[in-house]
C-alpha cells in the first residue's frame, strides 16, 4: 500500500471504528442503567467510566461493590480482568514505541479493546506504514468508540434514575459480553485462553467475593501465550 496522508489515515480509522457503535452503544448503556440501580450518582458513574474506560472491569467491579466487598479485592480483581491490556501494549509498542510521548500517552488511555484490535489487524497488514499515519490510524478508531461509550453511559445512567424498580436489566450483560469477547477470538491462542478463562471460572467460583476471576485470568494469560509461543514456532 503507498503511503498516504496522516489525515487520509485518521479517517480510515474512523470508518473502521463505526461498526463497533452496534455494541458500544448497549453496553455503555447497560452500565450507567446498573451502576444508577447499584446507588452511584451521575458523576460517580460517569468518574466510572472515563478514568477506567474498561467495561469489563467496571462491571467486576461494580458487581463486587455492591457485595460490599474490601477495596483492596475490587481492585485486584479488576486488575486481573484488565491485564490483556498489558499485552495490548506491549504489542503496540513495536509500532506506535518512538512516537513523541504525548501521543503515545494518548494512546495508552485509548488503547480499549477495540481500538487495538483495529490497529492490530491494520499494523499487521501494513507493517511499513509511516509512524505517523499509524498513530493518526490509532487515534481515528478511538474518535467513534470512547467518546460514544461515555454518551452511552450517561444516557444509561439518566435512564437508570428513571426505571421502575422491579426493572432488572442484567439480562443485558452478558449479551454485552458475547459481543465484546466473540470479535477478539481470531487466533487458536485467543480461543485457547478464553476457555481456560471460562473453565477455571467455573472451577473457582466457590471462591468468596469472585476472586475466582483472578486466578483464572492469570492462568488464561499463560495457556494463550504458551499456545502463541508454539503456534509461531511450527
Amino acid at each position: 500500500m503507498s503511503s498516504i496522508s496522516p489525515q487520509s489515515a485518521y479517517w480510515q480509522g474512523v470508518c473502521a471504528g463505526l461498526p463497533f457503535l452496534l455494541m458500544i452503544v448497549p453496553f455503555g448503556g447497560v452500565f450507567g442503567v446498573l451502576a444508577t440501580e447499584a446507588g452511584l450518582n451521575l458523576a460517580e458513574v460517569m468518574g466510572f467510566s472515563v478514568l477506567v474506560i474498561a467495561g469489563a472491569s467496571q462491571l467486576v467491579a461494580l458487581q463486587l461493590m455492591t457485595e460490599n466487598t474490601p477495596i483492596f479485592i475490587i481492585l485486584a480483581s479488576s486488575l486481573a480482568v484488565n491485564l490483556r491490556m498489558a499485552m495490548y501494549s506491549a504489542a503496540l509498542a513495536s509500532h506506535l514505541g518512538r512516537a513523541p510521548l504525548w501521543q503515545r500517552v494518548l494512546v495508552a488511555y485509548l488503547n480499549v479493546d477495540q481500538t487495538y484490535a483495529l490497529g492490530a489487524l491494520e499494523y499487521e497488514a501494513q507493517p511499513d506504514r509511516p509512524l505517523a499515519e499509524k498513530v493518526a490510524f490509532f487515534l481515528g478508531t478511538a474518535t467513534p468508540i470512547c467518546p460514544m461509550w461515555y454518551l452511552a453511559t450517561w444516557a444509561g445512567a439518566v435512564l437508570g434514575a428513571r426505571l421502575p424498580p422491579d426493572f432488572a436489566p442484567d439480562f443485558a450483560v452478558p449479551i454485552a459480553f458475547i459481543a465484546l469477547v466473540a470479535p477478539a477470538l481470531r487466533t487458536v491462542a485467543h480461543v485457547a485462553a478464553a476457555l481456560t478463562a471460562v473453565i477455571m471460572a467455573i472451577l473457582f467460583a466457590a471462591l468468596p467475593f469472585n476472586l475466582g476471576v483472578i486466578p483464572a485470568a492469570a492462568l488464561a494469560m499463560v495457556v494463550g501465550a504458551k499456545v502463541e509461543s508454539q503456534t509461531k514456532t511450527a
